[in-house]
C-alpha cells in the first residue's frame, strides 16, 4: 500500500502538463522543472508580483474517465493508478508548510467516476485547511468540467484562485479530441459562470481566474487561439491565460495536433524535439502585449498562415512594420508609448518616467540600460 508521499510522486509527475499556476515567458521549460531536491510535488511559480516561489501541486486522482485524445491519463490507458484522501492531502499540506516556506497549494485532478464527486473531492480539501487548520493561505482549485454550478459556487468559498482549462479555440477544435465531453456546455458555460461570480463589485472578486490552451493538439493557428485569448480577457475578464505546447506521442496517434506536423528550427537551441516550445513561447509574449502592454489584438503581427513568425518575436515585428512611430522621446513619450519601444517592459517604461521627475534625460546611459537591452531599444529611441 503506498504511503502519501508515494501517492504524490506519481501524481505529481501526471499533474505536469497543467501549467496555469506558472508562467512561461521567458526560456520556454522554466515552468517545466521541478524543485530539485527530489520531490516533484514541489513546483516553482512565479507569482502575480513577479516574484519567485514554492507550491505544492498535485493531482487528486489520475484515472479518468474522459476520453481527451491528447492527454496520457485519458480513459483506458496503461499506466499505475494513484488517489489521495481530502483529508490525507490537506494534512500532509497543513504538516510540510510549517516545515519550510511555501506560497499555497495547487490541487487539480482526473475526472473520478462523475466530475461533481471530483470537484467535491477538491472542495473537501481545501475545506478542511481553511477550517480545520485555520490556513489563510493560497489554494487554488481546478474546476472540473461538466461539474454542477452549485460546486462552483461552494468552491468560491474556499479558493484563492480558480481554474478551467479552455484548451482549444472553438467547439469544431473540440469535437475532433474528445467525445465525452462538450466543449459549450461543460468548459465555455462554466468558464463564464465563473467569470460572471467573480467580476469587479462581486462578492468573490478577489478570486483570481485563469485557462489554458493545450497548444497543437488540434489544428488551430495562433490567430484563433488568440482571437479566443482577446474574447477571454476582454468579453469575460479572465484574469490570466497559459499554454502548454502539446508533445507529440503523448496523446493518441492520428489526433489533428499529430498529422503532418512539421519539424521547426529550435530558437533556443536545443533538439528540434523541443520546437513545440517555441510556438508556446510566442504566444505567452503575445499574450503579454495583451494583457500587459496596451496591444490590441487587431495589432498583432500573423503570418499568412495565421501563425505568430517563429524567428522574431510579435513587439519586434510590430516595431519593424510601424516605422511612423518610431523614434521616441525619451523625454515626452508618455508610458504607454515606451511600452511600444521593444526592449522596453513595464519596469524600463516606470524608470524613465520616473527620472523625468528628477530632469530632462540627457543621455540614454543615463537611464542605465544593460548593454544588449540598450543596444536594442536605442534603435526606437530619442533625446
Amino acid at each position: 500500500m503506498m504511503d502519501t508521499q508515494q501517492k504524490l510522486d506519481i501524481l505529481s509527475r501526471d499533474a505536469q502538463y497543467d501549467l496555469s499556476c506558472a508562467c512561461g515567458t521567458k526560456n520556454p521549460a522554466e515552468h517545466r522543472r521541478q524543485s530539485g531536491d527530489g520531490s516533484s510535488w514541489l513546483y516553482p511559480v512565479t507569482t502575480a508580483s513577479g516574484g519567485a516561489g514554492i507550491m505544492l501541486k498535485t493531482l487528486m486522482g489520475n484515472r479518468c474517465s474522459n476520453d481527451c485524445r491528447y492527454c496520457p491519463l485519458r480513459a483506458n490507458q496503461d499506466f499505475r493508478p494513484a488517489a489521495l484522501g481530502a483529508a490525507e492531502i490537506a494534512s500532509f499540506f497543513y504538516d510540510l508548510q510549517k516545515r519550510r516556506l511555501l506560497i499555497g497549494i495547487f490541487l487539480s485532478s482526473a475526472v473520478l467516476s462523475t466530475p461533481d464527486k471530483t470537484m467535491q473531492l477538491l472542495i473537501d480539501a481545501a475545506k478542511i485547511l481553511r477550517t480545520q487548520y485555520r490556513y489563510r493561505g493560497f489554494i487554488h482549485l481546478k474546476v472540473i468540467p461538466g461539474c454542477s454550478l452549485s460546486a462552483i459556487d461552494e468552491a468560491l468559498l474556499y479558493a484563492s484562485a480558480l481554474s478551467l482549462n479552455i484548451e482549444v479555440p472553438s467547439a469544431d477544435h473540440f469535437c475532433q479530441l474528445s467525445a465525452t465531453q462538450d466543449y459549450g456546455r461543460d468548459i465555455m458555460e462554466r468558464l463564464r459562470y465563473i467569470a460572471s461570480q467573480t467580476a469587479v463589485g462581486t462578492r468573490h472578486e478577489h478570486v483570481g481566474v485563469s485557462s489554458q490552451f493545450i497548444v497543437g493538439a488540434s489544428d488551430e493557428d495562433d490567430r484563433q487561439i488568440l482571437s479566443a485569448v482577446n474574447d477571454l480577457y476582454g468579453t469575460m475578464g479572465i484574469s490570466r491565460v497559459y499554454y502548454s505546447a502539446y508533445q507529440r506521442g503523448l496523446g493518441e496517434r492520428g489526433i489533428p495536433g499529430e498529422q503532418g506536423r512539421v519539424i521547426e528550427p529550435d530558437l533556443f537551441g536545443n533538439e528540434t524535439s523541443s520546437a513545440p516550445l517555441v510556438r508556446e513561447h510566442r504566444l505567452y509574449q503575445a499574450d503579454w502585449l495583451l494583457r500587459v502592454y496596451g496591444f490590441a489584438y487587431e495589432e498583432l503581427p500573423f503570418t499568412q498562415d495565421g501563425n505568430l513568425s517563429r524567428e522574431k518575436d510579435p513587439k519586434q515585428l510590430w516595431a519593424e512594420a510601424n516605422p511612423a512611430r518610431f523614434p521616441l522621446s525619451v523625454n515626452r513619450a508618455s508610458r504607454e508609448e515606451l511600452l511600444r519601444v521593444p526592449g522596453i517592459g513595464p519596469t524600463w517604461a516606470k524608470r524613465i518616467v520616473a527620472l523625468r521627475r528628477e530632469g530632462r534625460i540627457s543621455s540614454l546611459s543615463a537611464i542605465g540600460f544593460p548593454s544588449s537591452l540598450g543596444k536594442k531599444a536605442s534603435r526606437y529611441l530619442t533625446l
